[in-house]
């Protein structure tokens, strides 16, 4: 039952990071983001998803005794399938990316550009979800198993302290879009609901389904690949030369890196 608690912990830390960084439209008088600011927030979290895509995702995946084929084939196979899942939403999904000005999806949707703004990054929050609830699902499968369950809490937290910048990356233009602080938080913290939503959706279907653990948590890998090489890293390395989104990534990689090499 222990267990369990943990998972539950785990899983609302997520949303709960979200929803404070969410708060910084209350404390910011800018309605938007400095361009310093944001390549700092974003490769963060670039480091931190990067990392965890390795030694929380693809490594445990590679771990994996599987009969029926090498493992290096399924996590390639399900890599490839997560980054073009994502690809196939970006394209579909009518959303805005309002640092770039961009609008991407299917056209003429009648959805206005704050609603598009929060679609944006819904759509990247799902892989993130999914990796914290696939981990989770791994180690309840396993019970008795501690360090996989260790290993989920501190993705659950490395993925949680990256929701906090990105928070407020998501709230910050919405709040220049609209004009209020109140509603720029409402959206901000909603965007974050996906991430529980979709951890549940992983970690029922890790626990169910044994033959696709491998599978699915390269899947979620890919899908986190796939938001830090399209949008991320483009984003730190934009507007000069000053490297403040590079070492904010390295940052990142190494925070989540100690978190998932922390021995208990």
């Amino acid at each position: 039952m222990q267990d369990y608690v943990y998972a539950i912990i785990g899983i609302a830390l997520i949303f709960v990071c979200t929803t404070l960084g969410s708060l910084f439209v209350f404390f910011f008088r800018k309605k938007v983001i400095s361009e310093k600011l944001n390549r700092i927030f974003v490769g963060f979290a670039a480091g931190v998803m990067f990392s965890a895509s390795f030694f929380s995702l693809i490594k445990p995946a590679l771990e994996e005794n599987v009969s029926y084929m090498p493992s290096w084939v399924i996590v390639a196979i399900s890599i490839v399938l997560g980054a073009g899942f994502l690809w196939l939403i970006d394209k579909i999904l009518p959303h805005f990316h309002a640092l770039e000005n961009k609008d991407e999806g299917l056209k003429n949707s009648g959805l206005s550009k704050t609603s598009k703004m929060f679609l944006a990054v819904t759509i990247h929050n799902v892989p993130e979800g999914l990796s914290v609830g696939i981990a989770f699902g791994v180690a309840l499968a396993n019970p008795g198993n501690h360090s996989l369950l260790i290993g989920a809490l501190l993705l659950s937290i490395g993925i949680g302290i990256q929701n906090i910048p990105e928070g407020a990356v998501v709230a910050l233009p919405i709040k220049g879009e609209t004009g209020s602080s109140l509603k720029a938080f409402l959206f901000g913290m909603f965007s974050g609901i996906v991430e529980p939503i979709a951890a549940i959706i992983g970690l029922f279907l890790s626990m169910q389904i044994q033959a696709i653990m491998p599978w699915a948590l390269a899947f979620a890998a890919g899908c986190m690949i796939y938001v830090v090489a399209e949008e991320m890293i483009p984003e730190i390395s934009k507007e000069g030369h000053d490297h403040f989104g590079v070492w904010a990534f390295i940052i990142g990689f190494v925070i989540m890196l100690a978190l998932d090499s922390i021995q208990f």
